[in-house]
């Protein structure tokens, strides 16, 4: 394993209308090609906009980032935003929590993954972009590939369409997949085949993975290590199986008190 992501003394404040208001503070962590590390704490901790600091989304409130962020050594906190759309898709892949607000409404499949791959100079007509798309699509788990890249977002369901998102955040093989609560609005059958998926593309393509959750028992199966995070920071992090069975913060342990079976199939 190598590492891919390395952030330090990360922090985000949004200035809004009220003044400043920091929602990030202090956080530093690594992510290692090959493995999955869970972020979760409650609602408004911090996690969505340090995973979007991360990253370098566009927000709708202006921030200020402060710290250290680097992808394979090269520094994204400071790159320009030209750097940045070369970055998005080839090397970070990012996958939301809503499938149908990634995916354009009123273009076929077939065309959305041809500007992605046509943005990245990968597509060398449209032909040989479709069968790129069509063979992404195959390897997230979609039957038809062919039938499905013809058609719209509105087509598909909840399952289907987050594996179309996750197939197009992949198709460039990327080094690092940022997945934000990217089960939230599924079914609980389907929660587990999109993290079966994530799991086994993680191993396939040596990805790093880190991905965003509220549900503990997720993160107790499917990650390696995991992060804590309460008002904007990192209270905790380390091995998973650790977290759960000598939690250090009192915050971890309330927070994983009710969750102690999860731990059948934790990595040791």
């Amino acid at each position: 394993m190598t590492e891919v992501l390395r952030v330090g003394d990360l922090a985000v404040c949004y200035l809004t209308r009220t003044g400043p208001k920091t929602v990030v503070r202090d956080v530093s962590f690594t992510v290692d090609s090959d493995t999955m590390v869970g972020l979760v704490g409650e609602s408004g901790s911090g996690k969505s906009a340090l995973v979007h600091a991360v990253a370098g989304l566009p927000r709708s409130v202006t921030a200020v980032v402060t710290g250290s962020v680097e992808l394979e050594g090269e520094d994204l906190l400071h790159a320009s935003p030209r750097a940045l759309r070369r970055i998005h898709g080839t090397r970070i892949g990012f996958v939301g929590q809503n499938p149908f607000g990634c995916l354009h409404p009123i273009l076929p499949l077939h065309k959305q993954f041809h500007h992605v791959l046509k943005a990245h100079g990968k597509a060398r007509s449209r032909a040989d972009s479709r069968a790129q798309a069509a063979a992404a699509l195959d390897a997230v788990g979609i039957q038809q590939p062919e039938r499905v890249l013809a058609g719209y977002a509105h087509e598909l369901s909840g399952g289907m369409a987050q594996r179309a998102v996750i197939a197009m955040a992949t198709v460039l093989r990327p080094r690092l997949l940022i997945a934000d609560e990217p089960t939230t609005a599924l079914d609980p059958t389907v929660q587990v085949q999109i993290l079966d998926l994530l799991d086994s593309l993680r191993l396939q393509q040596h990805m790093a993975v880190l991905v965003v959750s509220h549900d503990l028992g997720l993160v107790a199966n499917y990650c390696q290590t995991a992060l804590v995070m309460k008002d904007g920071r990192v209270v905790e992090q380390g091995a998973v199986r650790d977290l759960f069975e000598n939690p250090k913060h009192p915050y971890t342990a309330e927070l994983f008190a009710e969750e102690t079976g999860g731990l059948e199939g934790v990595p040791a």
